[in-house]
C-alpha cells in the first residue's frame, strides 16, 4: 500500500494569507454566537484591522527573509515567496485597508451594517492574496475563484437598489465565463507541457524544443483573455461601467484598486516568469491591448456623467497605462509597472470618496475640489495637498517611460543621453526629448528621489506657483522622498522565479 505523501508546510510562506482568512472565520463565528448585538459590526471591524495588521507584519517578515535570503518556493513548489509577492501583497492590503475605512461611514449611511460585509471583503483579499503568490496556474485559478467568488456577492449587497443587484448577476455571469476560459487555458498549457507549476513550465520550455507550439499558444492567449478580465483592459471592459456603477462605493474602490493589483501580479509572473522565452509572441498582443484600452477608457470617459462610470472608463485607461510597463518586458518595465499600480490605488480609493460627480463644482465645490485632488496624484500638480504625493503619478509615468527608452535603447533604436545633458536623442529625425528638468534622480542619504518639476525658471513663472512653493516646501520635500523609496521597493521586488528556478 502507497503510502500518500504529505509536503512539508512553511507556515510563513503562507501566514499573510491565513491572518487574513482567519479574521474572516473569526467574524463569521462572532456574528453565528452573536446575533442582534449592535456591537458586532464595531467588533467585526476590529477583527478585520487586526487581521490586515498580522498580514502585514508577517509580510515584512516575508521582505526581511527575501532580501538577505533571496526568494524561494514554499508547499511543494505551489507558493513563491519573493520580493514581488510582497510589494503586490502590500498593494492589496493597504488597499483593503482603504475600503474598510471607506465602508464603515457608507455602510452606516445607508443601513447596510452587517459583519458578513466585512467578512467577505476579508475573504476575497486572502484570495487575492493568494494570487500574487501562486506558482501553480491551479493555484492561480483557485485563488481567482475565492477572490471572485466574494465579489460577486458584494457588488450586490445593497438589497436595498436594484442597480446592486444587476451588477451583482452581471458580474457573474460574465466573471464565471472568463473564469472558463481560464480554465480552458490552463488545460492547453498542462496539454502542452505537461505540468501546471510557474516554474516547471518555464523549465520545460527552457529545455526542450516543441515542434508544433499553437497549442502553447493558444492556452496562453486564453490565460491572457482570463486575466484581462480582471484588469478590466479592453476588449474584456464591458462589464466595469455598470458594474462599477451598481456596486456600492466602497466595494466599487476595493475592485478598482485590489482587484486589478492583484490580476496583474498574476499576469506578470505568467508572463515575465513563466513564458520569458515567449515574449515574441506575447508582446504584441500586450502592446494592442494597452493601446486599445488607452484609447478606449480615455474617449470613453469623456462623455460619462455619472462619476462612477467615469471612473470605471478611467480604470480602462489606467490598465493600458500599466500594460505599458508589462509589453517593455524588463525588470525596469515590471517595477514600473508595480509602481504605477501602489499610486493608481491609493488615488483611486479617495477618489470614489466623493459619490456624486454631476455638477458637483456648482452644487458642492468643496466636494468637487477633493475629488479633483484625488485625481492628482495621477498627473501630478504642484498644488495638491494630498497625503500621497502629487509628484508620484510623475515619478510613475517617468519610470514607465524611462522602461520603455531603455528596452529601445537596448535595442540601438534611440542613443542614451547623460544625466544633466540638455541634448535630446533622436530617433530618425524626431526628437525624443528625456528633459532633465522634468525628471532626474538626486542621490541622497543613500536613498533615491524622484523630482519630476524642477525646472529652475518654474518660480518665475508667477506669483500663483511662488505662494503655492512656499506653502507646500515642506511637503513638496516630502513628495520627493516618498516616490523614490517606494521605486526602491519596487526595483527590488522584481525578483520573479522563473526559469530553472
Amino acid at each position: 500500500m502507497i503510502e500518500p505523501q504529505i509536503p512539508s508546510i512553511d507556515w510563513l510562506a503562507i501566514a499573510p494569507e491565513l491572518s487574513l482568512f482567519a479574521a474572516a472565520v473569526i467574524i463569521v463565528l462572532g456574528r453565528s454566537i452573536v446575533r442582534h448585538s449592535p456591537r458586532v459590526f464595531e467588533a467585526s471591524l476590529l477583527t478585520a484591522v487586526t487581521g490586515i495588521v498580522a498580514s502585514a507584519f508577517f509580510t515584512a517578515l516575508q521582505w526581511i527573509i527575501v532580501r538577505d535570503d533571496g526568494p524561494y518556493q514554499a508547499i511543494n513548489g505551489m507558493v513563491a515567496v519573493d520580493g514581488f509577492s510582497v510589494f503586490v501583497r502590500t498593494v492589496v492590503l493597504l488597499a483593503t485597508s482603504l475600503a474598510l475605512l471607506i465602508s464603515t461611514g457608507y455602510l452606516r449611511r445607508e443601513g447596510l451594517e452587517g459583519p458578513e460585509y466585512v467578512a467577505l471583503m476579508l475573504l476575497s483579499a486572502t484570495g487575492m492574496a493568494v494570487m500574487v503568490s501562486a506558482n501553480d496556474l491551479i493555484v492561480v485559478f483557485l485563488a481567482l475563484e475565492v477572490l471572485s467568488i466574494a465579489l460577486y456577492v458584494l457588488a450586490a449587497f445593497d438589497r436595498n437598489r436594484l442597480e446592486s443587484q444587476e451588477a451583482g448577476l452581471k458580474y457573474f455571469v460574465l466573471g464565471a465565463f472568463s473564469s472558463a476560459v481560464f480554465l480552458y487555458g490552463v488545460a492547453l498549457v498542462y496539454g502542452a507541457t505537461g505540468t501546471t507549476a510557474l516554474t516547471g513550465i518555464a523549465r520545460f520550455l527552457a529545455t526542450t524544443g516543441l515542434l508544433e507550439t499553437g497549442t502553447l499558444l493558444a492556452g496562453l492567449a486564453l490565460l491572457l483573455v482570463g486575466l484581462g478580465f480582471k484588469i478590466a483592459a479592453a476588449p474584456f471592459h464591458m462589464w466595469a461601467p455598470d458594474v462599477y456603477q451598481g456596486s456600492p462605493t466602497p466595494v466599487t474602490a476595493f475592485m478598482a484598486a485590489a482587484t486589478k493589483a492583484a490580476a496583474f501580479g498574476a499576469l506578470l509572473r505568467v508572463l515575465m516568469g513563466t513564458f520569458d522565452l515567449y515574449r515574441v509572441d506575447w508582446r504584441p498582443a500586450i502592446w494592442g491591448l494597452a493601446v486599445l484600452s488607452l484609447v478606449v477608457g480615455s474617449v470613453g470617459a469623456v462623455v460619462q456623467t455619472d462619476v462612477k462610470r467615469m471612473l470605471a472608463y478611467s480604470s480602462v485607461s489606467h490598465a493600458g497605462y500599466a500594460m505599458i510597463g508589462v509589453q517593455v518586458a524588463t525588470d525596469r518595465g515590471t517595477a514600473a509597472a508595480l509602481v504605477y499600480l501602489l499610486v493608481y490605488a491609493v488615488s483611486d480609493c479617495r477618489g470614489l470618496r466623493c459619490r456624486d460627480g454631476r455638477r458637483a463644482s456648482g452644487r458642492r465645490p468643496a466636494l468637487a475640489r477633493r475629488l479633483q485632488g484625488a485625481r492628482c496624484p495621477r498627473t501630478g500638480p504642484r498644488r495638491d495637498p494630498d497625503p500621497l504625493p502629487a509628484r508620484a503619478g510623475r515619478c510613475a509615468r517617468y519610470s514607465r517611460v524611462r522602461g520603455e527608452a531603455g528596452c529601445l535603447r537596448s535595442r540601438g533604436r534611440i542613443r542614451a543621453v547623460p544625466l544633466g545633458d540638455h541634448r535630446h536623442a533622436r530617433r530618425g529625425d524626431r526628437g525624443l526629448r528625456l528633459s532633465p528638468h522634468r525628471a532626474r534622480d538626486v542621490h541622497r542619504g543613500g536613498g533615491r528621489r524622484c523630482h519630476s518639476h524642477g525646472d529652475p525658471e518654474a518660480p518665475a513663472r508667477g506669483s500663483r506657483h511662488r505662494n503655492g512653493a512656499r506653502r507646500g516646501r515642506s511637503a513638496g520635500d516630502r513628495a520627493g522622498v516618498v516616490p523614490g523609496r517606494i521605486l526602491d521597493f519596487a526595483r527590488d521586488a522584481t525578483l520573479l522565479l522563473g526559469g530553472a528556478g
